[in-house]
């Protein structure tokens, strides 16, 4: 399967290095691309990872705009200019710099959340904040949506 799905807990190391998850790594491997992109999330308090189907996504979102436009320059500056391409070493581990840590709070855990086509990364403590949000909001989206345990999926 080609899709990042699941979430995982991993422990960061005293040299400030994380293992990421053997599926999450398989994934991005297949695509050919090498380490993970790493950028800081628009509307949380996590970072967006991912291989070539992330950057696809971004070239996408940028390339929708005139390329001598300040839009343009602006959506690659967030999206391209702020990322940073991380390197796994032998054992799957990348070591997370300060501007992750940072934007993230994450200190001596990291949550690995699959999205599909992404995955992110949280601080334990904000992701359950956001975790219990995303489950209120997605019930509230399917319910008008006509998607009720009783009338449909899920």
């Amino acid at each position: 399967m080609d899709r990042f799905l699941g979430r995982y807990a991993k422990r960061v190391d005293a040299k400030g290095r994380v293992s990421v998850p053997a599926p999450f790594r398989a994934v991005a491997g297949r695509s050919g691309f090498e380490g993970l992109y790493c950028v800081q999330s628009l509307w949380h308090p996590a970072i967006e990872a991912g291989g070539q189907a992330l950057i696809d996504s971004i070239d996408a979102v940028v390339g929708g705009f005139d390329p001598l436009s300040l839009d343009h320059d602006q959506v690659a500056t967030a999206l391209l200019g702020a990322g940073e391409i991380l390197a796994l070493d032998a054992e799957g581990r990348v070591g997370l710099p300060g501007w992750i840590k940072d934007a993230t709070g994450i200190v001596d855990e990291v949550i690995f959340v699959g999205q599909g086509g992404k995955f992110q990364l949280w601080s334990p403590e904000r992701f359950a904040g956001f975790e219990a949000d995303a489950r209120a909001r997605t019930a509230a989206l399917l319910q008008a949506r006509g998607r009720t345990a009783s009338g449909g999926t899920p």
